[in-house]
Parts: structure tokens; C-alpha cells; sequence
């Protein structure tokens, strides 16, 4: 049998300002700028956040009819996944024109790059590959923790050749090997969010960058 997934625990080192009124759903940082996805309906955005203050630097209003979701750094491009609208957007990031668009069936939640495919979670316990110049599917990967389908994956980055996703309503961001699917550590995120921070209105962890 495989061995049980580590249990890792967080420090917190250090925290910066961020808007809490964004549903932040894709993070990322490139070259010192971290880049936002934030979701809901008529306030969906595409952000360029300053790391050290959290002031927003330059915000593009989506459509009222998207609901942003993931955000992957690939080739240059910024590429921000909608959750039921079936389109992926794609931008230039250094003038945040919209640059094109892609379809895809099913929800879009989180997106990564592993700097050779793309890999999209919808929610599900399966991971699609994408081909990052055509857009198309080339392969899925099931996940497992403990042997079984493990669901609600959501937010991704490839982290040291290893997928992290956020497990949507918990407090856990998962390792997953891409080569098995199998989820070789768990951390555990309990406690981040202060009593505060729920008093105030923050929803869920979501986000990793």
C-alpha cells in the first residue's frame, strides 16, 4: 500500500494588506507582482496587486455575466477561467487587454502551469491537462488521499513538481503528485483565519500564490 500522506502544519512568518472585499479566487505571483482573480457575479476582476501595500495597481471589470474564477501565468499570458460560463479569458499582462479565449466544457475553478501543460480543476476529484498553445485536453489525472477520489479541488499551483490544490471549504491545501494523482502530504490551515476575520466577513481560504 502506498504511504499514508504527511500532515504538515503552517507558520505564519509574515502577512500583508489585502482587499477583503474581493473573493480572491486565482493568485499568483510573477516577477514580484501578484496577480488576482476575484469571483461573484458583477464584480468579477482581473488584478494587479502591489505585493508589500495590497493597493491595487490596475483592476479590469469583467462582464456581469462572469464569474472569475482560477488564473494561471503561462507563455507570457494571463490566462483567468470563468465557473459556469464555459470560457477561459486570455490577456496580455503588461496592457491587461484581453488578448482571445478558449471554451471548455464543465465548471472552471483553479488553473496552474508546469511550465509544459496547463492543469484545471472544476470541482470535481479530476484534474484536466491542457495543451497551453491549443487549448486542448490531453489527458486527466484522478486524485486520491488514502486511496480514495478526494473532491472539491480548487485552487492550484505547481509548486517544485508537485500540485497544491485548496480542498474548496476546508482547511486543507493538498500535495499531489502528478504523476499518480495520489496526495502525498496534507496541510493543515486550521486557525489562519481569526474569529476577526470570520466576524468581518471573510468566507473561506481559497488563494495560493
Amino acid at each position: 500500500p502506498p504511504a499514508p500522506a504527511r500532515r504538515l502544519r503552517v507558520e505564519v512568518i509574515e502577512s500583508r494588506p489585502h482587499d477583503s472585499t474581493a473573493f480572491t479566487q486565482g493568485l499568483l505571483i510573477e516577477k514580484g507582482i501578484l496577480y488576482e482573480s476575484a469571483g461573484n457575479y458583477g464584480q468579477s476582476s482581473l488584478r494587479e496587486v502591489n505585493l508589500e501595500t495590497g493597493e491595487v495597481a490596475r483592476r479590469l471589470n469583467l462582464a456581469p455575466a462572469y464569474f472569475a474564477e482560477g488564473l494561471a501565468w503561462a507563455g507570457g499570458r494571463l490566462i483567468q477561467l470563468t465557473w459556469r460560463e464555459q470560457a477561459a479569458l486570455i490577456y496580455d499582462p503588461a496592457t491587461f487587454q484581453q488578448t482571445g479565449e478558449f471554451r471548455y466544457t464543465g465548471e472552471g475553478w483553479g488553473l496552474t502551469f508546469d511550465g509544459q501543460r496547463l492543469i484545471m480543476s472544476d470541482g470535481s476529484a479530476s484534474l484536466r491537462f491542457l495543451d497551453p498553445k491549443t487549448y486542448q485536453q490531453t489527458g486527466n489525472l484522478e486524485v486520491t488521499y488514502q486511496g480514495k477520489p478526494l473532491a472539491n479541488l480548487n485552487e492550484l499551483e505547481f509548486v517544485r513538481g508537485r500540485i497544491f490544490a485548496n480542498v474548496w471549504q476546508s482547511n486543507s491545501i493538498v500535495v499531489i503528485d502528478p504523476a499518480s494523482g495520489r496526495v502525498t502530504a496534507q496541510i493543515n490551515l486550521a486557525g489562519l483565519l481569526s474569529p476577526e476575520d470570520r466576524a468581518g466577513g471573510v468566507d473561506v481560504l481559497n488563494g495560493i500564490a
